[in-house]
């Protein structure tokens, strides 16, 4: 029976999650598997991946043959080192504790670099965030000079219709309308 170490999709439309498991070669993609290895979460940045390291050697050593992305996955957390390091191990290339050696000084390398990503994007979105920040007051003093203008000449308006207000107000002396002598209208109709 071939197995293979493969990726079986989880998670909903558009957020894909993935297990990462040893499976018998004719079985489904998300049907029946031999061994849950881990997850792989890609939908983070950097993704986050959690694997039995232990165990996922095991199958490899057994014969197990990973996809290209598992053997992705599998390099990127040291699997792939490690069962190199045990080949060598068993055809008596160096001993287990220099194997172990190794393999610790790979992992706390691998750590810094990924802990440097981390930082480096937690530094850009920082920022990101600054200047926008930035733009936002910016934008904002200008609608405020923008608004100061037009407050002013809102009072002036303001004013003005006060002022028309209180001129309607105040009673004005009439003149007297002189009328023409009904007289006239009276010729001018006939």
């Amino acid at each position: 029976m071939p197995v293979k170490i493969r990726l079986q999709r989880h998670g909903k439309k558009g957020k894909p999650f993935y297990w990462v498991v040893a499976a018998d070669v004719r079985a489904k993609r998300d049907g029946k598997f031999l061994e849950k290895l881990g997850t792989y979460n890609p939908n983070t940045n950097p993704a986050t991946i959690n694997l039995d390291i232990d165990g996922s050697v095991k199958w490899l050593q057994n014969g197990a043959q990973p996809t290209d992305t598992a053997r992705a996955i599998l390099s990127y957390k040291g699997v792939m080192m490690k069962h190199h390091l045990a080949v060598g191990v068993r055809k008596g290339a160096m001993t287990e504790e220099q194997a172990e050696e190794k393999f610790n000084a790979w992992l706390e390398e691998k750590e810094q670099k990924v802990q440097a990503k981390k930082d480096g994007l937690s530094k850009a979105e920082a920022e990101a965030k600054a200047k926008a920040l930035e733009a936002e007051k910016e934008v904002n003093e200008k609608r405020a000079a923008a608004a100061l203008p037009e407050e002013e000449v809102v009072e002036e308006v303001a004013e003005e219709t006060a002022e028309a207000a209180t001129e309607e107000a105040t009673p004005k002396a009439e003149a007297p309308v002189e009328e023409a002598p009904a007289s006239d209208e009276a010729a001018k109709e006939e």
